[in-house]
C-alpha cells in the first residue's frame, strides 16, 4: 500500500482511516477487505460496516467510474464514539443517488439491491455533493457498547 494514498489516525482518541481505490471490482473488494482489517484493528464489531462499504464501493466501482479517477474510502469513529462514518467519494458528482424505492424491483434481478441494503443496516445514510466533480455517499452506523 502506497504511504501517501493511505492516512491512519488511530490514537485514543481519533480514529481515523483514508485510501484512494482504483474503481474497478478490484478495488471495490479491496474497500471491503481493508474495512475488515482496520475495524478489527480498532476492536469493532465489522460485520454491518464491512457491507455497507461493499455496497457503496460497488456503486462507486460500478456508477462513479471515470477512468483515470479514483475514489475514495473513509472511515472514522465520530466524536460522540457512538458511531462509525463511511464516506465512499467518486468522481461522478453528477450522477446523484437517491432513497432507493422497495416497489418496482425485478425480484429476478441480481442488482439494484444495495442502497436498501445501505438504508437496512445503517443508523443513517445521505449524499453529499461537491466539490464538483465529486459526490460522497456517507452512512453513519451506530458501535455497540
Amino acid at each position: 500500500m502506497n504511504p501517501q494514498i493511505t492516512r491512519i489516525e488511530s490514537s485514543a482518541s481519533v480514529r481515523k482511516f483514508t485510501v484512494l481505490l482504483s474503481p474497478t471490482r478490484r478495488g471495490a473488494r479491496l474497500a471491503r477487505l481493508l474495512t475488515a482489517a482496520q475495524l478489527t484493528r480498532w476492536g469493532i464489531e465489522s460485520e454491518p460496516a464491512v457491507q455497507v462499504v461493499a455496497e457503496l464501493a460497488a456503486n462507486a466501482a460500478l456508477h462513479g467510474r471515470v477512468p483515470g479517477r479514483d475514489f475514495r474510502l473513509d472511515l472514522a469513529v465520530l466524536e460522540d464514539g457512538k458511531h462509525l462514518r463511511i464516506e465512499v467519494t467518486d468522481t461522478r458528482g453528477e450522477h446523484l443517488v437517491s432513497r432507493p424505492e422497495p416497489v418496482g424491483l425485478d425480484h429476478a434481478s441480481e442488482s439494484g439491491r444495495g442502497l436498501l441494503i445501505v438504508e437496512a443496516l445503517a443508523d443513517r445514510w445521505g449524499v453529499t455533493p461537491g466539490p464538483v466533480p465529486r459526490k460522497t455517499v456517507w452512512a453513519d452506523i451506530g458501535l455497540l457498547p
